[in-house]
């Protein structure tokens, strides 16, 4: 069986900076996507309670519309009880029987008093209802046009970095799975730690890039010899040397020119 090749310092270094080369391009392509697709899902979430809104409001109004028909219908019943029960009074044989049919008279008459109070209340609520309708209706169209603006944004931005980003993926999981995950999970812990995503670092004019803490020359020394993983005791990222890191540069820029 073949022995497998030895990954030497030098070389984890190199891929290290590679992907951190990489990952930072990803991060300025999202930057530049800024807060965009979080706009984009707020207003959708938007949009879609505001068209549940006035879904229930509907609902409830159709359902004030139905209990109003069936009011009229219930009225309707009564008034034509109460015909019958004039008639059946004439018919009448004694008092008994005629004060029996006035209040079946009466009991329908305040039957149809509550079923028009009833319908006016109704009328009331669908009134109210439809004022809440057309406003939410007002506001779901400017909301479905500020979405469709942000919508057409965001998606001019993606056209224009989707190829690249989608490129610039594939090869950060390819150089990802050149590193050992020990000094994987060493560098996703740094990006994860740090404000602008910056793990691995070159060293420039004596001190790690974006550092104002000069490096011991002898550090230095070490860096420049790529023998070990040196991390910054100031900042805690992983330090290249700058001739190192001018290589890798134009490498990745060739690769995606």
């Amino acid at each position: 069986m073949a022995k497998k090749k030895e990954v030497t310092i030098e070389e984890k270094l190199r891929a290290l900076y590679d992907l951190q080369l990489i990952d930072s391009r990803i991060d300025e392509i999202r930057n530049v996507q800024g807060e965009l697709p979080l706009e984009v899902n707020d207003l959708e979430d938007e949009v879609s309670g505001l068209n549940t809104r006035i879904a229930n409001l509907d609902e409830d109004v159709a359902n004030l519309e139905t209990n109003i028909n069936n009011k009229n219908l219930a009225i309707e019943e009564s008034k034509s009880l109460m015909k019958k029960y004039e008639e059946q009074q004439k018919n009448v044989r004694n008092n008994r029987e005629y004060e029996s049919i006035e209040k079946e008279t009466e009991y329908q008459g305040l039957e149809i008093e509550l079923a028009e109070k009833r319908i006016n209340e109704a009328k009331v609520k669908i009134e109210r209802k439809n004022e809440v309708i057309n406003a939410t209706k007002e506001k779901l169209a400017k909301q479905e046009a500020h979405l469709t603006a942000k919508k057409e944004e965001l998606d001019s931005i993606l056209k224009e970095t989707e190829k690249e980003e989608k490129l610039l993926e594939k090869k950060s999981k390819e150089y990802a799975k050149s590193i050992d995950d020990q000094l994987l999970k060493a560098y996703s812990r740094i990006r994860n730690k740090v404000k602008n995503g910056l793990a691995v670092v070159s060293v420039e004019r004596g001190a790690a890039g974006g550092s104002f803490f000069t490096i011991p020359p002898q550090v230095q020394l070490e860096i420049a010899n790529r023998k070990k993983i040196t991390i910054d005791e100031y900042s805690g990222r992983i330090l290249v040397d700058a001739e190192l890191a001018e290589e890798e540069k134009q490498k990745i820029e060739k690769l995606f020119a």
